[in-house]
């Protein structure tokens, strides 16, 4: 007797476990679609946003880079004119040993 009850209805219990699980995976999936197309449209939106400062970040770097171009040569200036200034101590100390 039990076994004609399992026989006849634990099919159609697992039948609507079932159905009930699939019907879960298609509602969970249709959320995690939704959810994908909201964060698509914000991942575009800061992409935007962040395409749109490359020119300020170009203008920055142009700048930094003429900046550090012109402290080169005066770095370069002032060397070169501290090395005459020592160059030429040393030939007047050499010429006043010889005479």
């Amino acid at each position: 007797m039990m076994t004609e009850f399992l026989q006849v209805y634990l099919p159609i219990l697992v039948y609507i476990l079932l159905i009930i699980l699939l019907v879960i995976g298609i509602v969970l999936g249709v959320r995690l679609i939704n959810a994908m197309d909201k964060v698509d449209k914000i991942i575009d939106n800061v992409d935007r946003k962040v395409n749109s400062l490359n020119g300020l970040f170009n203008i920055i770097d142009f700048t930094t880079d003429k900046i550090s171009s012109l402290s080169d040569k005066i770095i370069e200036l002032a060397s070169s004119l501290f090395n005459r200034v020592i160059h030429r101590k040393n030939n007047v100390e050499e010429s006043d040993d010889y005479e």
